[in-house]
């Protein structure tokens, strides 16, 4: 089973000190792929918009990456197993208070090529202006370098970023709720409802928390447990 595991999400996926692929998504390929009873092929990506722009070149059975409508014309989704916040890093002497305020005419959002956010910020912001760029890395870079007025990425690496320096923050509240799930090629062989259940027993007996807080990553919430009919367990 040949699993892509984005990088670019340190969230769901990093690199441990020697060089090893972990994470929450790394927990869950393993587990499928023991679940299986097959070996597990990961490959490496480090950007969500290179995943799903290699869907048609067969490297692929599984990823992980966030819902979205445009997504989902080439790709099967299970429900969401993490769900992260959407926000924006500005510099602290910056008027901008709310996410609200970032929607004006004169300013440039800086983003990753193809990741969630800029697929949901496209459909949603009428007068600020998206500047892509390769990854949501380089999408913080752009920023510090003066080429955008603000960056719009995950909160966790955000507030990352704005912890090292005196002249940063990352705004209160989120403009979206970005929902990680598992995803397959909708001409792959996996059964999508095969999927829909492994993931809803990963949330339910722990192992999603589990992968979270082994990788450092406690403060993303698991997502609700979803019952047979699609509707959140609540």
């Amino acid at each position: 089973m040949r699993a892509a595991i984005n990088f670019g999400n340190p969230v769901l996926a990093q690199r441990s000190p020697d060089g090893e692929p972990m994470g929450v998504s790394v927990a869950l390929a393993k587990a499928l792929a023991r679940e299986l009873g097959v070996p597990l092929d990961m490959v490496f990506y480090e950007a969500a918009g290179h995943v799903t722009a290699s869907v048609h070149e067969g490297k692929w059975d599984i990823a992980f990456c966030a819902l979205d409508p445009v997504r989902a014309q080439e790709l099967d989704f299970t429900a969401p197993y993490v769900l992260i916040e959407g926000t924006y890093l500005v510099w602290k002497e910056a008027p901008f208070q709310t996410v609200q305020d970032i929607d004006q005419a004169d300013v440039e959002v800086s983003v990753g090529k193809g990741a969630a956010y800029d697929l949901f910020l496209t459909r949603e912001l009428k007068n600020a202006e998206l500047v892509r760029v390769s990854t949501s890395a380089a999408a913080v870079e752009a920023f510090l370098d003066k080429q955008s007025t603000v960056a719009a990425g995950v909160r966790q690496p955000l507030e990352r970023v704005a912890a090292a320096r005196q002249d940063l923050r990352v705004l209160p509240g989120s403009f979206t709720s970005i929902q990680q799930a598992m995803a397959k090629p909708k001409t792959g062989k996996l059964p999508i409802d095969y999927l829909k259940d492994f993931v809803e027993r990963q949330k339910n007996n722990g192992m999603v928390q589990a992968g979270l807080d082994a990788s450092g990553q406690a403060a993303a919430s698991v997502a609700p447990l979803v019952a047979a009919g699609g509707r959140s367990v609540l």
